[in-house]
């Protein structure tokens, strides 16, 4: 199937690709073929965020998206507050103390997945053809190594690789220009990655987990447009993270903890840090009579702009989370992801226009370093490995200092380095295990009912889509070093070590998976390998 351009990733970094395309398109009276592939269920099935969004690059998109039925206009954020947690108590963080830059004004609350179900529905009505359930599996390429394009993943095979009676092969769809949108730690980003050596001159992506939960609250305790950060409790110096809440439209507050996947004590679960954070007396007393009624989980880019590999070759491009531009201290990305989406559409709309095919979008790569989304970047480039140095209290009022320094134009002298975070971890005999309280039911809960509330499904007779590149490492090596921590940082459950009287072994429940990529990321030896699943498998989040 050849197409001018194929976005892989139905987000918004994707659909305001695929939108800023067929914009020009009109505008130049040019004809040109978009699709993109999807690997959810649907547009917005996979998608997981707070989320408070910055509307900067929605208005550059569609200028009347408040008056065209968008829901993210239902919600504006009316009330910002930074909570300092200790383990029964809070501060809250003076509005002086924070550069202009990190308050919320202007901002909106509301279902990222709503959003990009709304601009999908804008995508079509201008031409571009969206398949949802239909993963991109593998990259393809021409004679001269330039992207030609991706294929779909077969359907219908069994999980010994057997063709079932329901089989059928993937299809090929090429592209003068094929755009990467896969989100957070995309498997085929990262084979682009190493093949064209976009990462080779900067700084290791660094990750966060954030683990998400929707509440019906109780309608005294829900105040629509309040948002609520912490940090502190229940983390300590050996990890970093922090909390949010945010008031959304009908009555429901988002609420979810980020742990930072730099941590060192193997035995630390970010599912369960979340849970417990909920039984911090001021988050409880919002939840009090209220219902968990979703749940989810997703890791996020922290390495912000030193670790924005290079992002186009020959054939293509990576936009938004496939290539990092999350703003930590703000806890936004969906701006910066859009913008970058626009910026290689309308570079590659040119050299499409010019007759070029396959070749280097070169354009793209010089708009976003003199953008605005690299220069809000550079602006908090020491954040995060600052806090990571320092600790919570200390890195952060370090942190401030600086970028206090460079809203004034006092642009810091130095830009700090990264580690990945699969080398953080201590062996299990250097650290203390930790208690962790069992779920009451009420504001805390395990992590198989939390699963259920995701709606994630795969079909079981499918190949594992997480594989060992050694099958025995998580017994022999991981078990006695860590504990095994994958049967931690994993916030689905997927993996398991049991013993039935014939020694440990190890389990991978892979239709628990929520497509974090946790997982992928964390294991000491870098030993798990997530790829795509069969078509339309994975969580079917409603209004995350």
């Amino acid at each position: 199937m050849p197409y001018d351009v194929v976005i892989v990733g139905g987000g918004p970094a994707g659909l305001s690709a695929a939108i800023r395309l067929k914009q020009l398109a009109e505008e130049k009276g040019h004809e040109l073929s978009v699709c993109i592939l999807e690997k959810g269920s649907e547009i917005g099935a996979h998608i997981l965020s707070g989320a408070v969004i910055d509307p900067r690059a929605l208005d550059e998109l569609i200028p009347d998206w408040r008056d065209a039925g968008c829901p993210l206009a239902d919600t504006p954020v009316t009330d910002n507050q930074h909570w300092v947690l200790s383990k029964s108590g809070k501060w809250g963080l003076p509005h002086l103390l924070t550069p202009p830059f990190m308050n919320n004004k202007g901002t909106y609350t509301g279902s990222l997945g709503n959003l990009c179900r709304w601009l999908a529905e804008r995508a079509e009505a201008m031409g571009v053809e969206i398949f949802p359930g239909f993963p991109a599996a593998e990259v393809l390429y021409n004679d001269d190594g330039s992207v030609k394009g991706v294929a779909t993943g077969d359907m219908g095979v069994a999980r010994d690789g057997s063709h079932k009676a329901d089989y059928q092969p993937g299809l090929e769809l090429h592209a003068k220009y094929t755009f990467f949108a896969e989100g957070v730690r995309g498997s085929l980003t990262k084979n682009l990655k190493v093949k064209y050596a976009l990462d080779e001159h900067v700084e290791p992506q660094v990750y966060g987990l954030g683990v998400k939960e929707l509440w019906d609250v109780a309608p005294d305790k829900h105040v629509p447009g309040r948002v609520i950060h912490t940090q502190g409790w229940p983390l300590d110096d050996d990890a970093n993270g922090g909390g949010f809440l945010y008031h959304q439209a009908n009555g429901q507050v988002a609420l979810g903890f980020v742990t930072w996947l730099n941590y060192r004590n193997p035995y630390l679960s970010p599912f369960q840090e979340m849970q417990r954070w909920k039984h911090h007396p001021a988050i409880a007393e919002i939840l009090a009579g209220g219902k968990r009624v979703s749940y989810g989980a997703r890791a996020i880019n922290d390495g912000g702009f030193q670790s924005v590999p290079h992002l186009v070759f020959p054939g293509g491009a990576l936009i938004g989370c496939s290539a990092g531009f999350l703003n930590v201290p703000r806890i936004k990305g969906t701006h910066t992801a859009m913008k970058t989406g626009m910026m290689a559409a309308e570079a590659a709309f040119d050299a499409i226009a010019a007759t070029r095919a396959n070749d280097t979008l070169d354009a793209y790569q010089s708009a976003y370093e003199v953008s605005w989304v690299a220069k809000e970047l550079s602006k908090v480039r020491n954040v995060v490995p600052l806090v990571k140095k320092f600790g919570d209290l200390i890195g952060s009022m370090l942190a401030g200092i600086t970028m206090w320094a460079e809203h004034l134009g006092l642009r810091m002298p130095f830009t700090m380095k990264h580690h990945p975070d699969h080398a953080s971890l201590w062996r299990k005999d250097l650290v203390t295990p930790i208690d962790y309280p069992k779920p009451d039911g009420v504001l805390s809960f395990d992590r198989l009912s939390s699963v259920f509330l995701s709606n994630t499904n795969h079909e079981e007779d499918q190949p594992v889509h997480l594989h060992l590149a050694d099958p025995d490492r998580p017994i022999a090596y991981n078990l006695p070093h860590y504990d095994e921590p994958a049967r931690l940082y994993c916030p689905a459950g997927v993996y398991e070590v049991i013993d039935e009287g014939n020694g440990p072994r190890f389990q991978i429940n892979a239709q628990n998976c929520v497509h974090c990529k946790t997982c992928d990321i964390k294991d000491p030896t870098q030993n798990i390998n997530w790829v795509t699943p069969e078509g339309g498998g994975g969580p079917n989040y409603p209004n995350m």
